[in-house]
């Protein structure tokens, strides 16, 4: 006697993992893919990317140069070249970098797909009203990490390059930094934006499963404005006009992320009202 099937639709735990070891194994394809693209542009993700935060005619270093000017003030903005140099120190260090460059450019450019593959994986167990709400999702999320990675590119990152190329204990040290390192600093900026501008989906979802509330967020703002700072102060430069440019769209981030909160609350008051009828 064969037993009868109930849910014919539902997996067993093997099954959800290799459904998401699939999931995994395209979004690794996808972020090789654009990686060996990237590997094969190296002048362009070097010369043009990786290494604009150090020539003068960046934008980011001209506006702030106009702005100087504007006011009639002398500014390190204005120079001709920054103070130090990039070099490598290891025999190995420049196809290091090529490689490693390589592929975190192939994780922020997939990044889309790859969120894409987990929305794919995790859509089947939410209802339909809930993807119904949830639509958009991969657009508003993508954009947000954009722009986050924008940010860090064009101003979290020339101001850490710009303050701490130039900074010097003693006119006896020079600043000759290593390859490796100077990527770390774009890269950490990059990253450290994408993901923080992530904030209003992070809530959406939190608010969702009923972790956060807007009066939660309300109450514990000043708080946040504390973890902001000093999430400003690690990627940033130990200056005060950096730490401000950096922390109002955070501020901002978190204050649409309390209206974020306040629509799914009322969304999900009006569905369950609508279930108790």
């Amino acid at each position: 006697m064969t037993k009868k099937i109930e849910h014919p639709n539902e997996m067993s735990f093997l099954d959800h993992l290799e459904e998401l070891r699939w999931h995994l194994i395209r979004s690794t394809v996808a972020i090789v893919i654009v990686g060996c693209g990237a590997f094969i542009m190296k002048d362009f993700i070097f010369d043009t990317i990786i290494f604009g935060p150090k020539k003068m005619d960046f934008p980011t270093y001209q506006f702030f140069c106009r702005i100087a000017n504007f006011f009639g003030v002398d500014s390190e903005f204005c120079g001709e070249s920054l103070p130090f140099t990039i070099q490598n120190r290891t025999m190995a260090g420049q196809f290091s970098a090529h490689i490693w460059t390589s592929i975190w450019a192939g994780v922020i450019i997939a990044f889309p797909y790859v969120l894409w593959e987990v929305w794919r994986f995790i859509s089947p167990g939410l209802h339909e009203n809930e993807r119904k709400y949830s639509r958009g999702f991969i657009l508003v999320a993508s954009s947000l990490f954009f722009l986050g990675v924008l940010f860090g590119y064009y101003v979290v990152a020339p101001l850490s390059i710009n303050f701490l190329g130039t900074y010097q204990v003693s006119q006896e040290v020079s600043n000759e930094i290593d390859i490796s390192s100077f990527i770390a600093t774009v890269r950490s900026s990059v990253i450290a934006c994408g993901i923080m501008f992530e904030l209003p989906i992070i809530i959406f979802f939190l608010t969702k499963v009923g972790l956060v509330t807007p009066e939660i967020l309300k109450k514990y703002r000043k708080i946040a404005l504390v973890v902001v700072l000093i999430l400003c102060a690690v990627i940033t430069p130990p200056d005060v006009t950096s730490q401000i440019i950096v922390a109002i769209p955070v501020l901002l981030l978190y204050q649409a992320s309390i209206y974020i909160s306040k629509v799914v609350v009322k969304q999900e008051a009006k569905k369950a009202k609508k279930n108790a009828k």
